[in-house]
């Protein structure tokens, strides 16, 4: 039964301007090393520059001709504006407003994502890919294997490098064998990218 192995973290740390830092490119660095011996086809990563830039880190520690390739449907977006009977309190002013064209776009782009990636192979060998992109997405990709209900993306966040592990198969629901795994990375290089608090 043929799978598709989905590899998916969120950028490396980035500066107020959206580049990458030193740290970040560490981390996309550590991260490649991490994946290095698996027989990657492509690394796919969002058109902004945090994440084009993790994306070619990480692919010079990868086998050599590991395509780098930006995907739009990965781009930083909100995938789905609850209701307001949906919005947890904390949430309310980040909506409070939001535009309903903006999000009717966003849903569009979650959507389209999970029809690029999250189908199983209809036939032939085992795909393995890398998708370098941004926290929200990450957090759609996962809902959507837990079948969870849309709002549900709102609980989850990932760290800088942390990878998450989708394996998708024809026939069967898809798999989670991985969350926001971290032990690529030294202790101070961990949990940047969420907000400031104690960590184990």
């Amino acid at each position: 039964m043929a799978t598709r192995h989905l590899y998916i973290a969120r950028h490396g740390d980035a500066d107020a301007f959206g580049e990458l830092t030193d740290t970040g490119r560490k981390q996309a660095r550590l991260l490649g090393q991490r994946l290095a011996h698996l027989p990657i086809d492509a690394v796919w990563h969002s058109p902004l520059p945090r994440a084009v830039g993790s994306a070619q880190e990480l692919a010079a520690q990868l086998r050599p001709g590991t395509p780098a390739v930006e995907s739009a449907e990965l781009i930083d977006h909100v995938p789905y504006v609850p209701t307001r009977e949906e919005t947890p309190h904390a949430w309310v002013p980040f909506f409070d407003g939001y535009d309903p064209a903006e999000a009717a776009a966003g849903n569009r782009i979650a959507h389209s994502l999970t029809a690029r990636f999250a189908a199983p192979p209809e036939q032939g060998d085992d795909i393995h890919e890398v998708l370098i992109t941004h926290s929200y997405p990450i957090a759609w990709l996962v809902r959507d294997a837990l079948d969870a209900p849309p709002a549900r993306w709102l609980s989850l966040n990932s760290a800088n490098a942390a990878l998450t592990v989708i394996e998708c198969r024809p026939g069967l629901p898809p798999g989670i064998t991985m969350f926001n795994e971290m032990s690529h990375l030294p202790t101070e290089l961990r949990w940047t990218g969420f907000p400031p608090s104690t960590w184990p």
